[in-house]
């Protein structure tokens, strides 16, 4: 499936979202490629299994290509055996907000420590309602995206 994909990224700043969750998934995600102009991603979500190719974002860092297709989880397992290190391990709460759902990322492994939460949306300038455990927006700041975090993980920020 094919699409522009438009999201908003903040960083957490209690963990109240866990109680408004609907669902929380288990993903291990690791990258192929990691160049922002066509990131490759092989993701384990739960018992499904995805390979995604994004395009490069625009300037606001909103919006950018989106292509993602169902694999077997053999065969995603499979792919990140080949994925660049660090492979990412995450719990993923789905939190229903208004007429919208966070996606909140609680980060394990070598970026402990690190909760994100992200909003997909129709339009840039949707309005959103915006829950009090959300915390400062991050945007298009490069350091937080998935790929990145492969790269330099945030235990290493630091150094």
């Amino acid at each position: 499936m094919e699409h522009l994909e438009i999201e908003r990224k903040f960083l957490v700043k209690s963990n109240a979202y866990k109680e408004e969750a609907k669902s929380q998934t288990r993903i291990v995600q690791g990258f192929l490629n990691t160049d922002p102009e066509r990131t490759v991603r092989v993701r384990i979500k739960g018992d499904k299994g995805f390979l995604t190719v994004k395009g490069i974002s625009n300037d606001s860092g909103t919006t950018r290509f989106e292509w993602e297709t169902e694999i077997s989880v053999g065969e995603a397992t499979n792919l990140i055996d080949l994925c660049e290190p660090v492979i990412l391990e995450k719990i993923r709460f789905e939190v229903p907000t208004g007429n919208h759902v966070f996606e909140v990322d609680e980060f394990f492994g070598e970026n402990k420590g690190l909760v994100v939460a992200e909003i997909e949306l129709e339009h840039e300038d949707e309005v959103f309602v915006k829950p009090n455990w959300l915390g400062h927006e991050v945007t298009g700041e490069v350091k937080y995206y998935n790929s990145q975090l492969s790269k330099k993980p945030y235990s290493n920020w630091g150094a």
